[in-house]
């Protein structure tokens, strides 16, 4: 855990919420821990790590859970942070279904509520957000550290949903609703970048310094973490890659555009492929993704047709962003990853074909599966580090 040093005229109370972090941090990362390598890892003096333990103890938040092994003196006490101490909300925004969760400080579920959207838009789709926090807020838990929301469209810093076409939200000020109705600090985002954000903190020790995440459903979205850090864009608007227009002559698409690159490779844009070269086929229509999937697993031409036309649209906007940003690791996620190897060969051979050699060599596009629970851990994460200072771990 690397020392942070803080600006020099910070005021004391700065300071001291500062060095609070650091002492959390220790805990979080790497108890059950001594105070005295509390102290060693952060460089702050011994007592200054007593007083800041016992101000968490005091809050809950860590308590003593035995001796640590001796080096020659007396073994030394050590403390934990407390998994359960306080509990969050978090939600999932999804296109046809809201989920949320209630998670603790180490990002684990224990319970989890959803609504099926049924078509609710506007302040009907807002209710839903609302019926939600309270069915979970209504049962047992502890104290709340906050609200955390994932949702489509483009949302500014301060939680407002500048649009989301699909919910018809638009300079919907969600944040500051939530927060003032719950009196709770509230994290919205992006539902893509808060799944970027999950999906770069659990690639494990080896994770990569850039990473993008694209999102793949009912609808299509890209976070992109640079240099260890989500990045919005000057407009909040980065990774809405699901409305590049694909084929210009295309399908009209619900942002008032034609050829979206969602009216070819969204699971709804796949359906209706199939369902429409089927008719024409005279052949069985296929119900759902998981079959059409099957169908082209077993080598049904007219399945891997549909299929390996949405891989390779997608792969033209993976060709896009590897030229534009040289991010060499790209994970796909969502419920279209279903479709498998034959979708993500098309995938990874389109952005081969349309991306500079030297940069198509080293980029992977990795198969991240369905991550159904990847929004609600990113925002977890998200307001992790705003109210804490910390970095979600399972």
């Amino acid at each position: 855990m690397a020392r942070t040093e803080f600006p020099a005229k910070a005021t004391h109370a700065q300071t001291r919420a500062h060095n609070a972090s650091l002492v959390l941090r220790a805990l979080y990362d790497l108890g059950p821990i001594s105070r005295a390598a509390i102290a060693r890892l952060t460089g702050l003096t011994r007592t200054s790590v007593g007083e800041l333990v016992a101000e968490l103890e005091q809050d809950g938040l860590a308590q003593e859970v035995g001796r640590g092994p001796s080096t020659g003196g007396k073994a030394p006490t050590l403390v934990s942070l407390i998994d359960d101490a306080r509990h969050m909300v978090t939600l999932d925004l999804g296109e046809r279904t809201f989920t949320a969760a209630l998670l603790n400080l180490r990002g684990e579920i224990q319970r989890r509520a959803t609504r099926n959207l049924d078509g609710a838009d506007g302040d009907a789709a807002v209710a839903l957000v609302h019926d939600l926090i309270d069915e979970l807020l209504a049962g047992p838990h502890s104290p709340i550290l906050g609200i955390g929301v994932g949702t489509p469209g483009i949302v500014d810093s301060e939680g407002t949903i500048r649009w989301a076409v699909n919910l018809s939200w638009t300079d919907l000020p969600l944040g500051k609703r939530l927060a003032a109705h719950y009196n709770l600090p509230t994290v919205v985002a992006n539902d893509s970048r808060a799944a970027a954000f999950a999906t770069f903190l659990f690639e494990g020790e080896d994770r990569p310094t850039n990473l993008i995440a694209i999102k793949v459903g009912h609808g299509i979205g890209a976070g992109l973490v640079l240099d260890g850090q989500l990045f919005d864009g000057d407009g909040f608007g980065a990774g809405e890659i699901g409305h590049i227009v694909i084929e210009p002559d295309g399908a009209p698409c619900h942002c008032g555009r034609f050829g979206c690159l969602e009216t070819v490779a969204s699971v709804p844009a796949i359906l209706r492929r199939a369902f429409f070269q089927a008719a024409e086929s005279g052949v069985r229509i296929p119900q759902s993704i998981e079959a059409i999937a099957a169908a082209a697993a077993a080598g049904d031409e007219l399945a891997l047709g549909v299929v390996r036309a949405a891989g390779r649209a997608l792969g033209m906007a993976v060709a896009s962003l590897t030229g534009a940003l040289d991010v060499r690791r790209i994970v796909v996620l969502g419920s279209a990853t279903v479709l498998g190897e034959p979708w993500f060969e098309a995938i990874r051979d389109e952005a081969r074909r349309r991306t500079l050699a030297t940069l198509a060599r080293d980029t992977e596009v990795v198969n991240g599966g369905p991550a159904d629970d990847a929004v609600l851990l990113g925002t977890c994460a998200l307001l992790l580090t705003r109210e804490l200072g910390l970095t979600v771990r399972r």
